[in-house]
């Protein structure tokens, strides 16, 4: 492996090392990784300075409010219609005389902050519409905390050759565990990422026993609260096939070498096998303040980011095989990762579309995986190499998207014949 070129992300290779102060950007802020890193911004001001802002536009009024308890420079929505409210939200805010933030809006209102001066920027945004402030942000020349996985599947190959060895920072807990266990040993030390699996709320069930589960079902984690979206995705496993992509992209790690194993207490976020035998697992209790932290500070620990084990109480981690016959998406994803260029932005975007069918009721639960896996197979031969544009990835995202919910409509109509 000491023969492959630095990785996108790597502990040893800092892209910028200052100790000081950091001007920090946070897109996605009024989200679940978004709130939480301006927790982690206020309770540490003379680590962090949050300079500007931006959020979808649904929830102005916390937006407002964190600009305030900020004093951030920007503050930008997507959404050109809910300014009015947002300019009426900052002025009751802000006190008479007080200058407000200057707003952006647009959809491109998120990558011109992600591009604006600053130390480091942390992608909270959901979906594959953070590729673009991903790339600028990398463009630019900022250090990127990367929670926007997608930004990273669907358009690996352009983040491959924007990024500087040491650039991006993972936060999705599984990618900031294998990075901090990474940092033990050499690259060609490596024998295994092992990426652990919270089982989701249907670990042990058949595949027959899968299609009679409904959407409540679905949305019951044992273990994470968050949306709709990205709980399905745990109860199918898409989420875990995500990251095996996520992981070798940036890693640079082959998919024969990184290995998911189900873990219900989601204690062990993942673990690193090297060529000695040892195995290192970075744990902690459920919480995500860890993994924004380091995103945020590496290479420095955020004291009392997050809370850490009681070990005086007794407690028991459990590790099983993944059961790939009732949950294909993992193998799936490791095919149109190995596919490469265009076919996993298919696969996330179909996968996206099959969710929404579900959780209205047009689609049960196994056909999710039964369409997705369809559309990728129609998809076929992907655009990859240095040709392919962010254009490619947009019309490939849009042809999936129309194809699944052809497909999803179809299965439909089937099941109530």
């Amino acid at each position: 492996m000491s023969d492959r070129p630095a990785p996108l992300a790597d502990p040893h290779l800092l892209f910028d090392p200052a100790a000081g102060r950091r001007d920090i950007v946070i897109l996605g802020s009024t989200g679940s990784i978004g709130t939480q890193a301006i927790d982690l911004a206020l309770r540490n001001p003379d680590r962090f300075r949050v300079t500007a802002l931006s959020a979808a536009g649904g929830r102005v009024a916390l937006l407002a409010e964190q600009a305030r308890l900020l004093r951030v420079e920007k503050v930008a929505v997507a959404r050109e219609d809910v300014v009015p409210a947002l300019k009426e939200a900052l002025s009751a805010q802000y006190g008479p005389g007080e200058t407000l933030p200057e707003i952006l809006a647009g959809p491109d209102a998120a990558t011109e902050l992600a591009a604006s001066e600053c130390h480091t920027v942390l992608n909270g945004i959901t979906g594959s519409i953070g590729l673009a402030p991903t790339l600028a942000a990398l463009r630019a020349g900022r250090t990127l905390a990367l929670a926007n996985k997608e930004s990273l599947i669907v358009g690996g190959p352009l983040v491959k050759a924007l990024a500087k060895p040491g650039q991006i920072i993972p936060v999705d807990s599984e990618h900031a565990a294998l990075f901090q266990a990474l940092a033990a040993g050499t690259r060609a030390d490596v024998r295994k990422l092992v990426v652990t699996a919270s089982g989701g709320p249907f670990r042990g069930r058949t595949r027959a026993e899968l299609g009679r589960v409904t959407v409540e079902d679905a949305l019951a984690h044992p273990t994470w609260a968050m949306g709709p979206v990205i709980t399905v995705n745990s109860a199918t496993l898409v989420n875990k096939g995500l990251e095996v992509i996520e992981a070798h992209l940036l890693y640079d790690i082959p998919f024969e070498q990184i290995e998911v194993v189900v873990h219900p207490q989601s204690y062990v976020h993942s673990m690193v096998e090297f060529t000695d035998g040892s195995t290192l697992a970075q744990a902690t209790p459920p919480d995500m303040r860890g993994p924004i932290a380091i995103g945020l500070g590496w290479p420095r620990r955020i004291v009392d980011a997050a809370p850490a084990f009681d070990w005086t109480k007794a407690s028991t981690w459990e590790f099983f095989p993944l059961d790939t016959e009732a949950f294909p998406a993992v193998g799936i994803a490791r095919h149109v990762g190995a596919l490469g260029g265009t076919a996993p932005a298919v696969f996330n975007a179909a996968n996206e579309e099959c969710v929404e069918a579900f959780l209205a009721g047009r689609l049960p639960f196994t056909a999710i995986m039964d369409t997705v896996s369809a559309v990728v197979d129609e998809h076929g031969t992907p655009r990859s190499g240095t040709s392919l544009t962010v254009q490619d990835v947009l019309e490939a995202e849009a042809w999936a998207r129309a194809r699944a919910r052809e497909m999803a409509a179809r299965a439909a109509a089937e099941a109530r014949a």
